[in-house]
């Protein structure tokens, strides 16, 4: 007599496959789009960790000790005129999160900063709070630097796009060894030209500050002219020499494109040769462009630490200079964080935008 399969088995089978770790590969495989999603955001999650942690290490194993800083900048204010007792020194301690080991400092930084966005007071404006000090400088950045990004690449994007549709005349030579020529010249240089020209040879335009002092800041006409007008040299640095790069890697991208097929099929149809270049060529290229300047979008958080300090520009960069001469750990935290956080960012939402530009990301594994 033949014996039949025991119950248990085809019970473990049955479990087996309806267990939660085949649930989820079996969603993720009816909605691969999703899944895709869920994996960058968890890998986003982890860099970010990741990222931080190794930022605050690296500071706080820098060398000086901050506190002595701050008494030091006291006693020449004449605020604080005897000397520090043990007591305010573990007062100040504890109060800018240097009391205890490393990993004790860790983890209260961490927490302050998940839960309650504390990086605590800062040094170079004390009591203010770091992150006040940075949010004051952070909008003459974005403003700045910002603006200027967007324009460079608009620029490089389009010029290079010509210069590749039309390689080999005499105008797309000349673009193209004039930006192989000034793409890599330094920012600061190009801004010191500038300033010699336009401020000190023809007086045309203001060389320092970020508005004029006599007006009053203000969303008024007044006030956003002199913006404007104290912003152009900075400015026209940036976008000058941020612009010849983009059109080096652009027409690096349109000149391979050129030979295809479906180009040539275009072409054959009858279809005017700026749509052709518009509609079809470019679009093949300004994928990865595309990408490049999220991530450059989100170094400009950074700021241009030298162009900000030739203009006396009050953004991060000129924040960042004075908090590392200061041995000020919470405001470099700070912006070291946001710039952290910003380019991850911009990472992620330009990999999730991919699928909408590219469909083949959605059959990505």
């Amino acid at each position: 007599m033949t014996a039949e399969a025991p119950p248990a088995v085809a019970t473990g089978n049955s479990q087996e496959s309806a267990s939660p770790a085949s649930g989820v590969r079996a969603w993720m495989s009816r909605h691969p789009l999703a899944a895709y999603a869920v994996r960058r955001f968890g890998l986003y999650l982890v860099e970010l960790w990741g990222a931080l942690t190794i930022a605050f290490f690296f500071f706080r194993l820098m060398p000086g000790d901050p506190i002595q800083t701050l008494i030091q900048s006291l006693q020449q204010n004449y605020i604080y005129n005897q000397q520090a007792s043990a007591e305010i020194i573990a007062r100040y301690r504890a109060e800018f999160g240097l009391d205890g080991n490393l990993l004790s400092q860790y983890l209260v930084y961490m927490k302050k900063l998940i839960l309650h966005g504390d990086l605590g007071p800062s040094l170079i404006s004390y009591p203010t709070p770091a992150q006040d000090v940075i949010l004051r400088s952070l909008p003459w950045t974005i403003g700045l630097l910002g603006i200027a990004a967007v324009l460079s690449w608009i620029f490089g994007l389009a010029l290079g796009a010509v210069a590749g549709w039309r390689r080999g005349k005499l105008g797309s030579r000349i673009m193209t060894n004039l930006s192989i020529a000034l793409s890599h010249v330094p920012f600061f240089f190009v801004a010191l030209i500038l300033v010699y020209i336009f401020a000190y040879s023809l007086g045309w335009l203001p060389a320092r500050s970020a508005y004029d002092s006599n007006i009053n800041p203000g969303f008024s006409l007044a006030f956003i002219g002199s913006l404007l007008k104290y912003g152009l040299l900075p400015g026209l640095s940036i976008v000058l020499i941020g612009t010849f790069g983009w059109i080096l890697s652009t027409r690096m991208l349109m000149v391979p494109v050129l030979g295809e097929d479906y180009l040539v099929y275009a072409e054959a149809k009858g279809l005017k040769p700026w749509r052709i270049l518009t509609r079809y060529a470019l679009r093949n290229c300004y994928l990865p462009q595309v990408t490049a300047f999220g991530i450059s979008l989100g170094f400009i958080f950074n700021g241009n630490v030298l162009v900000e300090q030739l203009f006396n520009y009050p953004g991060l960069g000129t924040t960042l200079v004075t908090a590392i001469q200061q041995l000020d750990f919470n405001t470099i935290l700070g912006v070291t964080d946001i710039a952290i956080f910003s380019v991850l960012t911009a990472v992620l939402l330009l990999d999730l935008l991919l699928p909408l530009l590219d469909p083949r990301v959605k059959y990505w594994k």
